[in-house]
């Protein structure tokens, strides 16, 4: 604070006038500053990757700081989300159609403002080294049998969507009784559980350093385990294992968070994931197909497959509407041992 006593001076009143120009100049540059530093939050799953290229470009053409705040596996995710009323961001990417009806039950994405981005299909892969010389399953039951305890990794699914994806699958097979049964000889027969994908293949997966050479994870993983690979192959060391009733289509999308605070700017960046600069650069970043047609895939996709027979629910499937009722009773199955 600045104080004067007696009379001041011409000296004095124009430095005082002086002083109050340069602060009415600062407050006005700070307000510039804030209002073009707008920030945009983007709640995202833990396998979320796009070229950092690509982002920098929207955030120049937009104006805007994005943020990004990853939340774990899917429904990880969204289970955050929730608990938080909504509050974590201004969009949401990475619920998917297992996740979709939960999300919209409990109210936390703008209405009619999801849009997909890309599919994925959630199938059984196995390390080919492992089985060198051995039978493979050729049944879902195949992996309750002796010979195959203890070889199978699979995600929860109250917490990753791909496991959840492959419980739906199994739920659609056997039925909503003998699906348990199925359930309960898995557990028997030493299943191993992961909170997630990345603990289930980049951990516990016997191609890379695990104990367990069958693993929940997608038909295009093959394609990655190629296209990553610090030497040249002619092969994937990994391939699919299509059993009957294993396999899932997963469509993954983006949508506005109710009481996002950045509507305007969150409609664009749905634009921008469906763009086709970053719908060609997500099928080898993420492992997923792009949902806009035409787009050229890397040729390293044909070690890459495409399940015949596979679950591809529509919107309105019951079987998605209740899914907190199954993951439960898989949970008491499963973990509890009930």
């Amino acid at each position: 604070m600045i104080s004067y006593s007696g009379s001041p001076s011409f000296a004095d009143a124009k430095g005082v006038f002086m002083l109050k120009k340069l602060i009415c100049v600062g407050l006005f540059l700070s307000s510039v500053s804030v209002a073009a530093a707008t920030d945009l939050t983007v709640l995202v799953h833990d396998s979320f990757t796009v070229d950092k290229t690509l982002l920098a470009q929207f955030e120049r053409q937009n104006d805007v700081s994005l943020k990004l705040i990853k939340g774990g596996d899917a429904g990880q995710m969204l289970n955050k989300l929730i608990l938080s009323s909504g509050s974590l961001g201004d969009v949401v990417y990475g619920i998917d159609n297992t996740l979709l009806a939960k999300a919209t039950q409990a109210g936390v994405l703008v209405p009619n403002s999801f849009r997909g981005v890309d599919l994925g299909y959630v199938a059984l892969n196995y390390d080919k080294a492992a089985f060198k010389g051995k039978t493979l399953p050729k049944s879902l039951n195949d992996l309750t049998k002796p010979q195959f305890k203890g070889q199978l990794v699979v995600q929860n699914p109250a917490t990753s969507s791909p496991g959840l994806a492959f419980l739906l699958s199994t739920v659609k097979f056997f039925g909503p009784e003998k699906v348990w049964v199925f359930w309960a000889a898995l557990r028997d027969n030493d299943l191993k559980v992961t909170k997630g994908w990345t603990d289930a293949y980049e951990t516990e997966f016997s191609k890379n350093g695990g104990t367990h050479p069958i693993v929940v994870s997608y038909a295009s993983s093959p394609a990655a385990e190629v296209f990553y690979s610090d030497k040249k192959l002619e092969e994937s060391p990994t391939a699919n294992l299509f059993l009957p009733g294993s396999t899932f289509k997963q469509l993954e999308g983006i949508a506005l968070v109710k009481g996002g605070k950045n509507a305007a700017l969150g409609k664009k960046f749905i634009e921008f994931m469906r763009s086709s600069a970053v719908q060609t650069d997500i099928p080898t970043q993420m492992w997923v197909y792009p949902v806009i047609k035409g787009i050229t895939l890397n040729p390293v996709y044909q070690y890459a497959q495409i399940p015949k027979n596979v679950y591809a629910p529509k919107e309105n499937d019951p079987l998605l509407e209740n899914t907190d009722s199954l993951v439960q009773k898989w949970v008491d199955v499963v973990i509890k041992g009930k």
